[in-house]
């Protein structure tokens, strides 16, 4: 129940919260706004968490103390996640959690409910909005956005591929083709999935490879890519999730970036999903639904199998790219290595230090990215204007066509930096921790979070809007765990790396296999497969690259053994299910 304290009674209220803090409780942070300023504190005693809430006056300052149940502290996620499992869609979602988190903090009464919702807008969202680095990683976002879509109007991208195909006169070879395209588009899930389904089919359908193949090819290496490798669209969300999410851990020092980084090593869904389409492709093997796709599809001499039942709108995800424009690879090549290499030195050159790990620890790399994004953008525009490719205008166009791509992603980030202020002033995490006492092990977290995270990706088909959601709630758990109520220990950072990279890896298994997915839809499209075809013969794949990440990488890194010796072990235990399990395709119509 609120309790008001009178403006002469301020110095007192303060007192009083002081006193509980040097016995009972911890303190959580202190969040400012236009016109108050909110301190949180978690009781060990009876998990309730105290706000202090003051507004300073013209000659005084008034306060109001609040104590709100623990249980409370957890319906905000709790709504955000059951409503995007009921709603199939993470934006309303989120905000009606985040609005229920407003709420609880104001206080639980009518005119709350009503006004709760304008300071859901309002405060909090304008709030994050308004931070500088929140803001560079919007633009960032934006500017690379554009970018892609200058790259594939010049021509450029499919400059690449058309290199690329040439090579590909057998359908191993064609496989290896569309596998190896989706390594060279990794900065963009999105730009991966439409440019190179779109630009290969022909070929493929040549060599007679089934479009359920082409459709799982396309999807597997489109966002596995993209979540790990070091410069993409998804790259200044997820390190903005990492930061938002860390930013109140006490005893917390590493930058988000650095995190990012170190978490990498342990990201064993994406690189073994890369992996096992490699093995897959230059094997000619196949089990399941996949190989009885594929042996019908090499006996066939008509339609290609797997095509769309009725016109697919893959039209509309083409390139567009004027059948007049040069076709030059450089005009892609050229801009992405500026947006790399500019993105390296500016981690340098804002940096501090004597060794790689002392710069990338201090580096700004918000401004970094910042810099790399504006040197791409114009190295693709004055690439393009110097050989009168497109005109300025049209140059304008397809940069906002590009940028636009980016709203929807950039709304989810936006109201997940809203929500994990509100958790973090509502002590979410604390409870949790409390709530799983002593069951709940540092060695346990990271595959508890890969099971959660892709369970909630299947059922929603996002990415990214589970990483909002889990990203933000579960790592303050892992740091308190892990660091058994303090700081995280040096031989136990493994475990915070690990839960990092679980939410990413397994957000993207998730949505490999959900039939909901975005991803998986665009690349159905992209191939012109018939969408339940291609989620019936990927599951397999997707299912079993996931099972043995958890089991012979996640959980065995969990308990100390190296990453390298368990992603090696992993890679090993594919190559032999492929080699017990896989058949050779039919290859009786097309001859290596």
């Amino acid at each position: 129940t609120p309790h008001k304290v009178l403006p002469e009674q301020a110095q007192g209220a303060s007192a009083k919260i002081s006193q509980v803090e040097s016995s009972r409780a911890k303190k959580a942070l202190e969040l400012s706004t236009d016109d108050a300023t909110t301190t949180s504190y978690q009781l060990d005693s009876n998990g309730s968490t105290v706000l202090l809430v003051e507004v300073p006056g013209a000659d005084s300052v008034s306060a109001e103390v609040r104590a709100i149940p623990g249980w409370l502290s957890i319906i905000p996620p709790v709504i955000a996640i059951g409503l995007a499992l009921w709603l199939k869609t993470v934006i309303p979602a989120l905000f009606l959690g985040l609005w229920a988190g407003v709420m609880i903090q104001n206080g639980l009464t009518i005119k709350s409910f009503f006004s709760s919702a304008v300071d859901a807008f309002a405060v909090r969202i304008h709030g994050v909005m308004t931070d500088p680095d929140h803001v560079s990683i919007i633009l960032f976002s934006c500017m690379i956005g554009g970018m892609v879509s200058i790259i594939s109007r010049n021509g450029g991208m499919l400059g690449v591929i058309n290199i690329v195909i040439r090579w590909a006169n057998t359908p191993k070879r064609g496989q290896m083709s569309v596998w190896f395209l989706g390594l060279c588009i990794f900065f963009d899930d999105y730009t991966n999935t439409m440019v190179v389904g779109n630009s290969v089919r022909s070929v493929t359908d040549k060599l007679r490879i089934s479009r359920q193949k082409l459709a799982y090819l396309v999807d597997s290496t489109a966002a596995p890519v993209a979540c790990v490798a070091v410069m993409t669209t998804w790259i200044g969300y997820e390190v903005s999730l990492i930061d938002a999410a860390s930013k109140n851990l006490v005893g917390f020092t590493e930058s988000a970036y650095t995190v990012f980084i170190s978490s990498l090593a342990y990201s064993f869904y994406p690189f073994l999903a890369i992996l096992f389409v490699y093995l897959i492709a230059s094997s000619g093997k196949d089990y399941g639904p996949m190989l009885k796709a594929e042996r019908l599809s090499y006996a066939n001499t008509g339609r290609p199998l797997g095509t769309a039942s009725c016109k697919s709108s893959h039209e509309a995800l083409n390139p567009m790219v004027d059948a007049s424009i040069p076709t030059r690879a450089f005009n892609a090549v050229i801009p992405i290595l500026v947006l790399v290499g500019t993105c390296i030195a500016g981690l340098f050159i804002t940096g501090e230090g004597d060794s790689v790990r002392d710069i990338m620890s201090t580096a700004d790399a918000y401004t970094s990215l910042m810099w790399s994004s504006f040197a791409a953008v114009s190295a693709a525009m004055v690439l393009t204007l110097v050989q009168r490719i497109l005109t300025l205008e049209e140059l304008v166009e397809a940069w906002t066509q590009g940028a636009l791509i980016m709203i929807a992603p950039m709304m989810i980030l936006v109201l997940a930096w809203a929500m994990s202020d509100v958790t973090s002033i509502l002590r979410t995490a604390d409870f949790l921790v409390r709530l799983g006492g002593d069951s709940l092990t540092p060695e346990s977290i990271p595959a508890w979070t890969f099971i959660l995270s892709a369970a909630a990706a299947f059922a929603t088909g996002s990415s990214w809007g589970v990483m909002a959601i889990v990203l933000p709630l579960i790592l303050p758990v892992a740091w308190a765990v892990a660091g058994d109520g303090g700081p995280v220990p040096a031989d136990s950072m493994h475990i915070i790396y690990s839960t990092v990279a679980c939410v990413l890896a397994g957000s993207v298994w998730g949505d490999h296999c959900s039939p909901i997915s975005d991803t998986t839809v665009l690349s159905s499209m992209a191939a012109d497969c018939d969408h339940i075809e291609h989620v019936r013969t990927q599951i397999p794949y997707a299912a079993t690259v996931g099972g043995v990440a958890l089991v012979g990488g996640i959980i065995p890194a969990a308990y100390g053994v190296p990453w390298w010796l368990a992603m090696a072990a992993c890679a090993v235990i594919l190559f032999m299910i492929i080699k017990l399990f896989g058949k050779q395709s039919n290859l009786s119509a097309v001859t290596e």
